[in-house]
């Protein structure tokens, strides 16, 4: 019975090793994980200039109320409701017949006077000659004086009233005083339209080339608008918004981004103290009439000088408990980390990267960040470049763009430092899958 147990053992240990031998044999002659693919680029450097946002709106630089200077119907209305007139444009006309026969009138009256002076001018002639030889008195020659000079004025009289009735006839004209965008008829042919305290309004025009952007902005930025021309200095006057030709940007909340600019010509003389804000205003050219008097818009004006910025897409920039960083590839393709401050998001989708002050961190324009494939690539561990392209990035390439001079390479370091790393390469990769 001993001999037979004895031989069960030697059987099943053998058995066991022959299975351990064939697992090493096939773990042995599994075939290595290839690095994974992943996209890089470079860094870009771009200049830069720090502004502020605000909200405003847009005003006509000119608005004016159409409304007549004389009484009368209205013949017509020569133009459409919403058309562009030109200054002088013909807009509404009143009947003229009332204004020309007034016209007709007076200049007849004055005819009829004519007549009536140029009698008393020869009744001056004959008593003038019958007062030398005592045939007319002194009396009768100086009454027919007064009566010549009497007809000359009411000739005169009557001729002032022609015109002014002739320059009623112009008034019913109405032309428009500017050149702009009209609005609607508020009173239409067959109407009757008043002058003086009554006159009602006929419609307004608002001249939309150049128009004016408006928006209200706190005293410490106006004056940082003026610190940062290259002008300004202590023993320099400050000058004003319109010599200093800032250029602003801004978009209608249709527009994506600030697509349109102009130039700030005005500030207000005064701030709101209830607000602490005063009035900005900005000169915008329209000549093609996109934009209309009363839109809201959002601003952005420059509040520093040009200065170079380091520029990533947001996309690449991961973040643990305590840092932003970037991946960056160093040597032989091996994945590298470095920490960097961010700064302000572009419209763009870039990212401006404030290299990290600490020895062997940061980034610059020759290293190749890991921009996709983020959550394939780990730290310590190589990764298979290509460019936005798709095409390889050769290893000569990634080699000149390796860690600065002084910078740690946790790679080429012991078991314990990669210990590390694996630690670093978890947490990213969850807080992008999440």
């Amino acid at each position: 019975m001993p001999v037979p147990i004895r031989v069960g053992w030697m059987l099943g240990i053998s058995l066991l090793a022959l299975g351990v031998a064939g697992c090493q044999k096939k773990a042995a002659e599994a075939p290595d994980i290839s690095a994974p693919k992943v996209t890089v680029g470079h860094p870009e450097m771009r200049e830069l200039v720090d502004e502020d946002e605000f909200t405003g709106w847009l005003r006509a630089s000119e608005t004016v109320e159409v409304r007549s200077r004389v009484r009368g119907h209205i013949k017509q209305v020569h133009f459409q409701d919403g058309d562009m007139v030109k200054k002088d444009q013909l807009l509404f006309e009143l009947d003229p017949d009332p204004f020309q026969a007034e016209i007709d009138q007076n200049k007849a009256q004055a005819k009829a006077l004519e007549a009536q002076k140029t009698a008393a001018e020869k009744d001056v002639a004959r008593y003038t000659e019958l007062v030398k030889s005592g045939g007319a008195t002194q009396q009768q020659l100086e009454k027919a004086r007064a009566d010549a000079e009497a007809y000359g004025g009411q000739i005169t009289a009557k001729m002032e009233e022609a015109k002014q009735h002739e320059l009623d006839l112009k008034y019913s004209r109405i032309t428009a005083p500017i050149s702009g965008r009209i609005g609607r008829a508020l009173l239409t042919q067959g109407n009757l339209v008043n002058a003086g305290g009554t006159d009602p309004l006929l419609t307004t025009i608002v001249a939309i080339d150049p128009i004016f952007a408006y928006f209200n902005i706190d005293e410490r930025s106006l004056q940082r608008y003026q610190k940062n021309t290259p002008e300004a200095s202590k023993d320099q006057k400050i000058k004003t918004l319109r010599e200093q030709n800032v250029l602003f940007h801004f978009g209608l909340d249709s527009d994506d981004g600030f697509p349109n600019e102009g130039i700030l010509d005005f500030a207000d003389n005064k701030v709101d103290s209830s607000t602490g804000t005063i009035e900005v205003r900005g000169t915008v050219k329209n000549d093609k009439g996109r934009f209309a008097p009363g839109s809201r818009i959002r601003v952005r004006v420059p509040v520093s000088l040009p200065y170079k910025a380091l520029l990533v897409p947001d996309t690449a920039l991961l973040t643990d408990q305590t840092e932003k960083y970037l991946l960056v590839l160093g040597k032989n393709n091996v994945v590298l980390r470095r920490n960097v401050e961010q700064g302000k998001l572009l419209d763009d989708g870039m990212r401006v990267v404030i290299p990290s002050s600490k020895e062997g961190e940061g980034v610059s324009t020759s290293d190749w960040i890991i921009t996709l494939g983020l959550l394939r690539a780990r730290v310590d561990y190589p990764v298979d470049p290509v460019d936005n392209q798709g095409q390889p990035i050769g290893s000569s390439k990634s080699e000149g763009s390796g860690p600065p001079a002084g910078a740690s390479q946790p790679a080429e370091k012991g078991g314990a430092v990669d210990k590390g790393g694996s630690a670093e390469r978890s947490a990213p990769a969850e807080k992008k899958g999440a």
